[in-house]
């Protein structure tokens, strides 16, 4: 990998947190993604599943974690399945985990090569009552495609019939999105390298300067940083393709006079980093278009300041979009009567701000946690307020992750990365 090593400490604490919501006499199985074929013999860049990966640090094809607190044989309780390595995928792929570096990387003591995987699970079924299996119930999941985890729901359903099921879910939901101390700094990393990208784009950019270009000297930043690219897929919109909010092409020439909004992050370690900067192409901000800034970078200043211990998110929502609300006003973007005659189910300010302020990050860049119960510690959210003008040709967002603390405001893990307009202009012309 190219990450430095990180502490099995990690893992053994995350396999702790999820056997202790466990049902007795159940046991929990997690797959490894699959390697995906684009044609021919080509395939996608191996990405692992979030959850083993959460749960065991294995960062290999091929591997199956299987937790059964109540095993009769301690050795049974936690189990790692790899797949065996030999001399010619050595010669052909490179070395894959051996059982001492399985163990080593994940603080499993019982490895077996997947080959055995059918014998043990079958042995172990025989002592259990209650399986759980892993499915995707993320607010936002869309997938299409069977994935190696459904096949083994599928598979299990009908060589178990008699057993119980339970879902892995709920609990994934619950200790997946508060952050122990080293995916903080696992998160930290992953910031501090997209502050590289970023600091090395304003030294690039300048009119005439395509989309693309932009987004290749943050791949050149975070690649040399040990980070396996961008945590998500890139938006380099420039001028009027920023009122997309999804806009990815990043195939347009970016014009002397237009802003460009740029919403990048880099991974490292699996862990994932969400930032939005929006800055001027000329490297000088308009009146209007330093204006429009300021407002929204109040917006996310008075937002982060509602992240704390006890707030509930849908309510965090509904503060926010009244702070908007009073900016838009300023900015004479709406009028009290706009206000006054707004429908509830979509206010006035929607108009300009479409889309949510906060979400979960960590693992996935749209992380796990839980959303409808107070927020708690150690939570990582976003917070991206945006105001986008169709009609005046830009749209401006800005964005940092910060982490919820026991006392006190926020901590913004993105707090060297540059943000006020004045800045910006300074380093772009210095």
């Amino acid at each position: 990998m190219r990450y430095n090593s990180i502490p099995n400490s990690l893992f053994k604490k995350n396999r702790q947190k999820f056997m202790a919501q466990m049902q007795p006499k159940s046991l929990a199985v997690f797959n490894s993604n699959d390697i995906y074929p684009v044609s021919a013999d080509s395939t996608m860049p191996f990405r692992q599943h979030r959850d083993i990966f959460y749960l065991s640090g294995a960062d290999q094809e091929e591997t199956l974690l299987l937790l059964f607190p109540d095993a009769l044989d301690e050795k049974h309780r936690e189990v790692l399945f790899v797949r065996e390595t030999n001399d010619h995928i050595a010669v052909w792929e490179g070395a894959k985990l051996t059982k001492a570096q399985a163990t080593e990387v994940s603080g499993i003591a019982t490895i077996y090569w997947l080959s055995d995987f059918n014998k043990v699970f079958f042995d172990l079924m025989t002592e259990a009552n209650v399986i759980y299996f892993n499915t995707n119930e993320h607010y936002r999941q869309a997938v299409e495609t069977q994935t190696r985890e459904d096949r083994f729901i599928e598979k299990c359903k009908k060589d178990f019939p008699a057993h119980q099921w339970a879902k892995s879910n709920p609990i994934l939901q619950q200790i997946r999105g508060i952050k122990e101390s080293e995916e903080l700094n696992l998160m930290q990393q992953a910031c501090a390298i997209t502050e590289k990208g970023f600091r090395r784009v304003l030294r690039f950019l300048q009119p005439g300067v395509w989309e693309y270009e932009v987004e290749a000297e943050y791949l050149h930043e975070f690649l040399r940083n040990r980070s396996k690219g961008f945590a998500y897929t890139p938006i380099i919109a420039s001028g009027n393709n920023a009122n997309v909010l999804h806009y990815i092409e990043n195939n347009q020439q970016c014009q002397d006079g237009d802003l460009v909004l740029m919403d990048v992050g880099a991974e490292y370690a699996n862990y994932s980093s969400d930032m939005t900067r929006t800055i001027p192409v000329s490297g000088r901000f308009t009146e209007r278009q330093k204006a429009v800034y300021d407002a929204v970078l109040r917006v996310k200043n008075e937002a982060t300041q509602l992240l704390v211990p006890g707030t509930i998110w849908a309510e965090y929502h509904k503060e926010v979009g009244k702070i908007m609300t009073s900016e838009l006003l300023g900015l004479g973007l709406l009028d009290s009567a706009d206000v006054q005659n707004e429908d509830p189910n979509w206010p006035a300010y929607k108009k300009y701000f479409m889309h949510g302020t906060s979400h979960h990050i960590g693992l996935d860049t749209h992380d796990y946690g839980a959303l409808k119960t107070p927020m708690q510690p150690n939570m990582v959210f976003t917070v991206e307020p945006g105001i986008y003008i169709p009609d005046e040709g830009f749209g401006i967002r800005i964005e940092d992750d910060v982490v919820i603390q026991e006392n006190g405001a926020p901590f913004n893990l993105m707090r060297n990365i540059p943000i006020e307009a004045e800045e910006i202009e300074e380093l772009m012309n210095g």
